[in-house]
């Protein structure tokens, strides 16, 4: 039995190895699928995101360089206001301003900054701080300062990035990872009218030329200044045309006879900080080799806010994922870094906004449908390889079990038949030696003879008809009959031994209608009980054995009962099966083959009844054997 357990273990091992790694593997699939799931979906985010930012690029490219004035060029109808006369709608942007060469301040918020009005005064003043400030960056380059250097960017370096979710459906496109800017690439050129260019030309600083540090300045910011400065020296200085009364002075362009339309160049978004909460995106304008500088003023808190309240937080993602948006130099504003989990997807937007970055982590994705499926088929096998393995080392410690019994069978057979024959023969001898001096004796002795002859007889007929049963050679005969016959035929069949031991018999059976039944197979369970009751009763005070008989529904039951020792609780139903013999002292004193009991349930079902066995409330046990009391006919 040791040798199956190991066998067994080993067994186990070398299948638990090799379907623990293919369910590592698969665990480690579905988790990988459910990452590219949510990376999937969090780059959707992010897409939205950068889709708002660059329509709101494109709007501000598509704008007319007019549209930076309070009102556009008069035509037939009359001067027209400006789509930028009033406040943003949106409240991340501050408000709308135009950069002059000399880098005085127009905006479209008021026509005269001389006449403010008190409604829109701190709004304007915001914005001529926003451009002080950002004509100091400029100076600070032509100085020769050292300018403000905004914080270095943390590129979030990524793993390489495995194939999941999204690559299986859909191809990533060459031009989405290349993308540099969200909106025009190089300069573009358009015509104005001198009537336009008339119009944005009425802040009084476009009256003098840029001063040579305002060429070195733009220079050095990428721009033309410095070919522009030379060209404007060359040309001579106009005289600004006649004005309206209270309108601010204009200037007279410089236009030749031939040229009737001016040609504007205009130039990608780009943006500068203003301070930590501000940034200034803003294009470059040239016109007639003067720069202006178009833009807006952003806001960043309230601008991040918007994107996360717009695009992540009415998601359900947002319950188990974190996003991190973030500028590209330090501010009280930012948000706290990531909790502690893995990014799924993190990006830095193109030009202009190339100074925001977005990151979506979390912890862990939602479980998909796989993963219940797979813990279901995973609990069910690990269910069935239990099951399996209890049911294979089950069947194989009962053949054990049988074999040990059958082998302690052979042997207690081989004592129980060599103990009545030495009787026989002994007393055999005593009758040729004459030792019976009597006729009394003589008597006794064959009497003696007479009981082991058919206690051999009996035995050998127990041993065949177990044999015949296990081959299914054994046919009922199913006779009417009355079982007061049979039990009287038990009683005279076991007077001679119920005497010599000493036991009492009484039987209690009331007169019983005939039913069918095997007369000698239940003649034979019931001398097989009366002689169980002997065999362990020998040692009892009171030595009495009882068969009653009586009808309940439609079954017979004959029930004996004893006054021995009784059957221990957890060997009750065993007692019954092949060659079994309860471990105890009675049993290791008391001779017996294990048959007897088994012989018995046998020929019970065999005649289609049930047995049963059950302790008595003082001393000894109860042995019921229940026949179908309307059977009728043979088998």
């Amino acid at each position: 039995m040791k040798r199956l357990k190991l066998y067994l273990l080993f067994f186990c091992l070398a299948l638990c190895l090799p379907l623990s790694f293919v369910i590592w593997r698969t665990y480690a699939g579905v988790a990988q699928e459910e990452l590219g799931q949510l990376r999937f979906f969090a780059e959707t985010r992010l897409d939205e995101m950068e889709q708002e930012l660059a329509e709101l690029v494109r709007r501000e490219e598509g704008r007319s360089v007019e549209e930076y004035g309070h009102s556009l060029a008069p035509v037939d109808q009359g001067a027209q206001p400006s789509p930028l006369a009033d406040p943003p709608r949106e409240t991340f942007i501050l408000g709308y301003l135009q950069n002059n060469p000399d880098g005085s301040l127009q905006t479209p918020l008021v026509a005269d900054l001389r006449q403010v009005p008190a409604s829109r005064r701190a709004l304007v003043d915001r914005l001529q701080e926003a451009n002080r400030i950002f004509n100091q960056k400029k100076y600070a380059l032509l100085s020769g300062a050292e300018p403000e250097k905004p914080a270095p960017v943390l590129e979030k370096k990524e793993a390489p990035r495995q194939k999941g979710f999204a690559d299986r459906y859909l191809a990533t496109s060459p031009g989405k990872l290349a993308k540099e800017s969200l909106g025009q690439k190089s300069v573009r050129v358009e015509e104005l009218t001198p009537g336009q260019a008339a119009n944005i030309a009425k802040d009084e600083g476009w009256r003098s030329t840029e001063s040579a540090d305002a060429a070195r300045m733009a220079s050095s910011m990428g721009e033309r200044e410095e070919s522009a400065r030379t060209r404007q020296e060359q040309a001579p200085a106009p005289a600004p045309p006649a004005m309206a009364a209270g309108a601010a002075p204009a200037v007279q362009l410089p236009v030749t006879e031939a040229q009737s339309r001016f040609q504007v160049e205009i130039a990608p978004l780009q943006s500068v900080f203003i301070d930590d909460q501000r940034v200034f995106i803003f294009r470059r304008v040239v016109i007639n080799d003067r720069i202006l500088r178009q833009g807006f003023v952003l806001q960043l808190v309230p601008f991040l806010e918007h994107l996360a309240r717009t695009h992540f937080d009415p998601h359900p993602m947002a319950n188990f994922t974190r996003l991190h948006l973030s500028v590209s130099r330090p501010s009280q504003f930012e948000d706290p870094a990531p909790e502690a989990g893995p990014v799924v997807a993190a990006r830095t937007f193109p030009a202009p906004f190339n100074f925001m970055h977005a990151a979506v982590s979390g912890s862990g994705a939602p479980p998909s449908p796989a993963r219940r499926l797979l813990n279901a088929a995973l609990i069910a096998l690990v269910a069935i390889m239990i099951l399996g393995l209890l049911a294979i080392y089950q069947s194989v410690q009962t053949v054990v079990d049988l074999s040990e019994r059958r082998s302690q069978f052979v042997s207690a057979v081989t004592h129980e038949l060599k103990t009545p024959l030495t009787n026989i023969r002994m007393y055999v001898e005593m009758l040729e030696q004459g030792i019976a001096a009597t006729p009394e004796r003589e008597q006794t002795y064959l009497g003696i003879i007479g009981s082991e002859s058919a206690r051999l007889s009996r035995l050998i007929n127990n041993v065949l008809e177990l044999s015949r049963l296990e081959k299914k050679q054994r046919q009922v005969n199913m006779q009417p009959g009355r079982l007061e016959e049979v039990l009287a035929e038990v009683r005279a069949v076991m007077a001679p031994k119920l005497a010599q031991e000493g036991f009492e018999l009484i039987v209690q059976a009331d007169s019983l209608l005939e039913f069918a039944f095997d007369r000698e197979a239940l003649l034979q369970i019931l001398i097989n009980l009366v002689e169980n009751s002997i065999k362990f009763g020998r040692t009892a005070s009171q030595r009495r054995i009882t068969i009653s008989a009586r009808i309940e529904g439609e079954e017979a039951r004959i029930a004996v009962a004893d006054t021995g020792p009784g059957i221990a609780k957890g060997a009750l139903k065993k007692v019954f099966d092949d060659f079994y013999r309860a471990d105890n002292a009675l049993t290791r004193t008391t001779s017996g083959t294990g048959i007897g009991l088994a012989l018995v349930r046998k020929l019970t079902q065999a005649m289609g009844g049930r047995v049963a066995a059950a302790n008595n409330a003082g001393s000894g046990c109860t042995i019921t054997v229940s026949l179908p009391f309307n059977a009728r006919g043979s088998a």
